[in-house]
């Protein structure tokens, strides 16, 4: 039964992202040439593909919270590839992401058509240039989301956060959203912490395929009720890691690397 469900997910998985494939490149046009009518055809085109996903993948999302409306800089805590579907359903944004995303397979050419800002973690001098697409994406009137933890977690805490790509906000003195995600399965699935979180030497492929496998998964999103500003981006991150620390549920107790209890 597990094995039929993931297969007809994936199918519908396939075949959704494909059509809003052609899609997202129709859309492109009105948003290069007339941006204040283009990009929010952008973003109905996103959260309509985001939600495609969800039901497909059987991801139920419950939000706290009033999400930003754009333009607008948001950060959240970082636990699975899912946290794009999941953020993306309730607050349409162009997301930084790391530029290994853009070599997985559809989703690498679904992120490049959502004009998904890629950087390379590896290299400092990259960092200029993805500050610059950040500042530009906020031109626009676009809402950026940001992981800044750098990595994806098992959901145990949130980790600190990097502060490099977090210079355009202080720069323009634009104040920061920020948002807490969590996941849980249901009563006999997999725990989400190894199910949904994303984390360690998990391989994409397998993991993926085990999600499909999963009945169902809540998801929820906790948007913060004010926004965080400091005069440098060391202050900025410490302060915005604590206020999603403080809304954040852990998805398990146990450490990185144990057994789940």
């Amino acid at each position: 039964m597990n094995q039929l469900r993931a297969i007809v997910r994936l199918l519908a998985f396939v075949a959704w992202s494909v059509v809003m494939f052609f899609v997202g490149l129709v859309v492109q046009l009105p948003v290069l040439l007339a941006p204040r009518v283009g990009v929010p055809i952008k973003r109905a085109v996103s959260r309509l593909w985001a939600r495609g996903i969800a039901a497909i993948i059987g991801l139920r999302i419950r939000v706290e919270g009033d999400p930003p409306t754009p333009p607008f800089f948001l950060v959240s805590n970082h636990l699975s590839y899912v946290d794009i579907v999941t953020i993306m359903a309730v607050c349409p944004s162009t997301f930084v992401a790391k530029s290994e995303v853009a070599g997985w397979p559809l989703l690498g050419q679904l992120s490049r058509v959502a004009n998904t800002i890629f950087v390379d973690r590896a290299s400092r001098k990259d960092v200029v240039r993805v500050n610059a697409l950040i500042d530009g994406a906020l031109d626009r009137g676009e809402g950026l989301v940001m992981f800044p933890e750098g990595t994806s977690s098992r959901g145990v805490d949130v980790l600190p956060f990097r502060s490099s790509l977090l210079e355009p906000a202080v720069r323009a003195g634009r104040p920061v959203s920020y948002a807490s995600l969590h996941y849980r399965t249901p009563a006999g699935a997999p725990p989400a912490d190894m199910s949904v979180c994303w984390w360690g030497d998990m391989t994409f492929g397998r993991h993926f395929w085990e999600l499909l496998q999963l009945p169902g998964i809540e998801g929820s999103v906790s948007f913060g009720s004010g926004t965080v500003a400091a005069e440098t981006r060391h202050d900025l991150a410490r302060d915005l890691q604590r206020a999603v620390a403080e809304g954040f549920t852990p998805v398990t107790t146990a450490p990185d690397g144990a057994d789940p209890a």
